[in-house]
């Protein structure tokens, strides 16, 4: 079984807590520093995360994984990353937020 250290748990859920409440705001509000992608592999769910996930190998693997099987071009007119929303949200979760 692994070592969980609560300090470090609690900072991934604040920071869970803050690109949801991001996500909820109007679909035409994305703060400066962020931007929108759509996930899911049917139906897709609009979140908004920080640009700098773009500086993140994690994040840069998801997106070249999701362009090699998909590409980029998708009606819904944005960057649309095709894997589950669970598997989408506890990647972001891991990622630093600066």
């Amino acid at each position: 079984m692994g070592i969980f250290r609560l300090p470090s748990l609690i900072g991934h859920a604040k920071q869970f807590n803050r690109l949801q409440s991001l996500c909820n705001q109007s679909l035409s509000d994305v703060p400066k520093g962020y931007m929108a992608v759509y996930v899911g592999e049917i139906q897709k769910t609009r979140f908004v995360v920080p640009i700098s996930f773009l500086e993140q190998s994690k994040f840069r693997d998801l997106l070249h994984k999701s362009e090699d099987e998909f590409g980029f071009d998708h009606p819904m007119g944005g960057l649309t990353i095709h894997c589950q929303e669970d598997a989408f949200m506890d990647l972001t979760s891991r990622l630093p937020i600066s």
